[in-house]
Formats: structure tokens, C-alpha cells, sequence
């Protein structure tokens, strides 16, 4: 696996970055992810399913799913539109319907129906990526790893952290601000700030621990 390098940081983003921690380890000393699952392949299929999707509606969904083809060689014998009623209610259903049924074939022809402790199998099989590697290695097997979806991006740029759009950038400079250790926990709790405190739209300021050092980068308008 390839890490990408980390790019030319924000003044200041060094000296914020553990602030940044402190205020989101008092704020969410739990954070964890969010999708529910029993084992990686769970964990594989909701975080394929998660993609443009909230995690409540993969939620609602994934217990029938999961019923229904509890582990690869299940779901490998599926084809896409029988996984389709399972999924509609979540977001691009058919690609996503798709995917899985790839994925579980690759997961059987190639991997024993298991999901692989391995960052370029994982993002070799359809529907992942390099975010869907990193969370499903880090809440799996303990890989090391910084995911970047939406939230976890944009946070890093409204605090300064990192000036990049592209997640693959995001992730390298975000771990090389952060302890190793804390590379997992990071993910979450960033994640639980953006959907809780640190909206897209109006971010609630005057409820932030961060408020004090936060540049608030691309704020326009803020509740507090």
C-alpha cells in the first residue's frame, strides 16, 4: 500500500492539532463507529452501502439484509436484483446492489469468503475504496488508519488542518498532525463533531469547544 504524502500545511495547523484532540476526547470520549456489525463482512457491506447514505438508513436496512445472506458465500450466490429490495431505501440501490453481489464472488473466488486483513485487497473489490479499506481495516483488525469522508473533510479544512479537497491528501495530513494511536478515534470523532456541533450549512459556534482557535475557514454564517 501507497500512503500519500502530506501536502504544504495551514499556519497555525500544527500548534491547533492536538487542541483539535483534546476538545474532541472530552467531547466524545466513546466516539465509535456508527454502523452497525458483528464481523467484517458485515462491517464491509454496510460501509459499501454508507457511501452518499446516512448511516441511520444502512442501519434500518442491513438487519434483513444480513438475514437473509449472512456471509460472503450467501450473498455470492445472490444476483443484483435480489439484493435490491433489501437496499432500496438507501441511496444509488441498484450500483450499490451490484456491488455487493461483486464483491461477495471476489470475496469467495479469492479470499475464502473472508474479508482480508490486506488495505489493497480490500479496495481491489467493488464498490470500495480507499475510505471503505480504512474503516473497515481500523474497526476490523485495529489497522492504523484516518478514513476521510465528507464530514471528517470538511472539518479538517474549517479548523485548519489541511487546505486539500481531495481525501487521499486530507488523510496524509491529518496523519501527520495526529499520534498513530489516535488515527482511528480521530475518524470518529471528527465525524460525530461534523454531524453534531460543526453542521455544512450553519455550524453551531457558539457551542463549540474549538470555538477559541478554530479559523472557522469558509464560515459564512454560524449559530452562536
Amino acid at each position: 500500500m501507497t500512503r500519500p504524502k502530506p501536502s504544504r500545511l495551514p499556519t497555525g495547523a500544527k500548534k491547533r492539532a492536538p487542541l483539535v484532540l483534546a476538545a474532541l476526547q472530552e467531547l466524545y470520549p466513546d466516539a465509535a463507529c456508527e454502523l452497525d456489525f458483528r464481523t467484517p463482512f458485515e462491517l464491509l457491506v454496510a460501509t459499501v452501502l454508507s457511501a452518499q447514505a446516512t448511516d441511520v438508513s444502512v442501519n434500518a436496512a442491513t438487519p434483513a439484509l444480513f438475514a437473509a445472506y449472512p456471509d460472503a458465500f450467501a450473498l455470492a450466490q445472490a444476483e443484483p436484483e435480489d439484493i435490491e429490495p433489501y437496499i432500496r431505501r438507501i441511496g444509488l440501490y441498484r450500483a450499490k446492489a451490484k456491488n455487493l453481489a461483486g464483491l461477495a464472488r471476489l470475496l469467495v473466488e479469492r479470499h475464502g469468503g473472508e474479508v482480508p486483513n490486506d488495505f489493497d485487497a480490500v479496495v481491489a473489490l467493488p464498490g470500495a475504496g480507499r475510505k471503505t479499506a480504512n474503516v473497515v481495516l481500523s474497526n476490523a483488525y485495529g489497522y492504523p488508519a484516518i478514513a476521510v469522508d465528507t464530514h471528517v473533510g470538511r472539518l479538517a479544512r474549517r479548523l485548519g488542518l489541511s487546505t486539500q479537497t481531495n481525501p487521499d491528501k486530507v488523510e496524509a495530513d491529518l496523519e501527520g498532525l495526529f499520534p498513530k494511536d489516535k488515527w482511528v478515534y480521530m475518524h470518529h470523532g471528527l465525524i460525530l463533531h461534523g454531524r453534531r456541533v460543526c453542521f455544512a450549512r450553519k455550524p453551531n459556534c457558539g457551542a463549540c469547544l474549538m470555538a477559541e482557535f478554530c479559523p472557522k475557514v469558509g464560515v459564512t454564517d454560524a449559530q452562536g
